[in-house]
């Protein structure tokens, strides 16, 4: 191996460290400034189940009725608005920045777990500091990081469990402490097992017998401890996992949602990201020959995504800080070839440019770029995404005087539900009793649309309105599921 000279470690260092303080500053950004959603799970499989779990109220998403899913992200983001009432942020305002600065702050340690399994792979320092900036300061992670969604919270444990599994000459503890890593991101989202198969089939490909048994016996106790949670929360073994299973693959159900093409995942990534997701991939080529381990995990979980009919380009997202790993590793390939230190710190400074390049002009991202909702509003800005209704939900909870809100303007599911409104009291969907039921005394609607009601709230093209209504009619009726 090629021996790092001390001025390449120390600007290794440095561009590492101004990578992740960037990529946090901008991921806490968007989480103080962006209250809009991508797709209703980022509320209704996460905060709203948590909001249910620490405030007794919430709506509940089909999954949460079939057991479609297990308990393991609801009970973190539940531990997360538990502490923030424990320290008095019992408010909207204050206990979802929680939620969404820790899950900026996830990614960014994402970021610094990706030149971790860059070094794992064989890249100098030098290399996968530019490695873990492809990562850090993208335009497409840093749009999802703030979202409380599986893929966020497991990809953390991911990348770090990969570092210190596939580490060459990792000693017990680092392999166990790994392959713990890799089952807490299954309980987290299941998808995560494909990475549990590939880890033992790299082990065993390398002829670490012992490893790969000691990796098993591990992975095992962690897949018990999904069945269990399943057991005790569902009433079955496994409950969440054959559910959902049988959903998705036997049914085929998830394709209700949409379906696209086998080439989604690399044609959106171009077009969200044109220079860097080529240069990315580029890398990733170069890294085959010294990462094959790393370089077959990853192609395994991109392959099995793209053969699925229902895709998303979130599902994507364990398996970006593996391509910008093994781009760190291409790149330091391509600094062996490079001769002094002026040639090999420009290339690399390069790199972590284009990486800055593509974070600072993540807000021009829209949904057609990150190839959502393309058929409908592919133009829209896939910031702040019903930010207004959301906002009007947590003015509505803060009047005294509501009894019961309908929401005029959107599906309910394109709403942040009990998570924003924080009022024990009926949420309506548009579709919903009409105004002169006496069920509610408060709407969000379009300007214009008043009524003989009184605005009392705007926000952007909305409006919150308050009826004639003193006092609401009891509804012994009313549905908590989601619509």
């Amino acid at each position: 191996a090629t021996v790092e000279a001390p001025a390449e470690r120390r600007l290794g260092g440095v561009l590492l460290a101004l990578a992740l303080a960037a990529g946090a500053a901008f991921r806490l950004y968007w989480a103080l400034h962006d209250d809009g959603i991508y797709w209703p799970d980022e509320v209704y499989q996460s905060l709203e189940p948590a909001h249910r779990l620490v405030y007794g109220y919430g709506l509940v998403a089909w999954e949460f009725i079939e057991g479609a899913r297990n308990w393991a992200l609801p009970a973190l983001v539940a531990g997360l608005l538990g502490l923030g009432r424990l320290v008095g942020l019992t408010d909207p305002s204050g206990y979802l920045v929680l939620v969404k600065g820790f899950f900026a702050l996830v990614g960014t340690a994402t970021a610094w777990a990706t030149w971790r399994l860059s070094r794992a792979s064989g890249a100098s320092t030098l290399a996968a500091s530019g490695g873990a900036a492809l990562f850090a300061l993208a335009s497409v992670p840093l749009y999802f990081a703030p979202r409380a969604m599986s893929e966020n919270a497991s990809v953390l444990p991911v990348v770090l469990g990969l570092a210190l599994a596939l580490a060459p000459g990792a000693s017990r503890q680092a392999l166990v402490t790994g392959a713990s890593l890799l089952g807490l991101a299954v309980l987290l989202r299941l998808q995560n097992g494909v990475f549990c198969v590939g880890l033992l089939g790299v082990l065993l490909a390398r002829r670490r017998w012992r490893e790969a048994g000691v990796a098993l016996a591990v992975l095992s106790g962690w897949a018990l401890a999904f069945g269990l949670l399943d057991k005790l929360t569902w009433g079955r073994w496994f409950h969440s996992a054959i559910v959902y299973l049988d959903f998705n693959l036997v049914q085929g159900k998830a394709a209700s949602f949409g379906t696209e093409a086998f080439d989604y995942y690399p044609r959106i990534l171009r077009r969200a990201m044109p220079g860097l997701s080529v240069l990315v991939g580029a890398l990733a080529l170069v890294a085959l020959p010294r990462a094959l381990g790393l370089s077959a995990l990853t192609a395994a979980f991109v392959l099995l995504h793209a053969y699925q009919p229902h895709k998303e380009l979130r599902f994507l997202v364990p398996a970006l800080p593996l391509l910008a790993a093994l781009a760190g590793v291409g790149l330091d390939s391509v600094l062996r070839v490079l001769r002094g230190f002026p040639a090999r710190a420009t290339a690399t400074v390069a790199v972590v440019a284009a990486a800055l390049l593509s974070g600072a002009g993540a807000g021009g991202l829209t949904f057609g770029d990150l190839g959502q909702y393309e058929r409908v509003r592919p133009k829209d800005s896939a910031w702040d995404d019903q930010g207004a209704v959301n906002r009007l939900l947590e003015a509505a909870g803060r009047q005294d005087d509501v009894c019961g809100l309908k929401v005029e303007t959107v599906h309910q599911a394109w709403t942040g539900g009990y998570s924003y409104f924080h009022r024990n009291a009926p949420l309506y969907p548009h579709n919903g009793p009409h105004r002169g039921s006496g069920l509610f005394s408060h709407v969000i609607t379009l300007p214009g649309h008043e009524g003989a009601g009184v605005t009392v709230a705007r926000d952007g093209p909305l409006a919150l309105v308050k009826l004639p209504v003193a006092a609401c009619v009891p509804d012994p009726g009313y549905s908590w599921r989601l619509p």
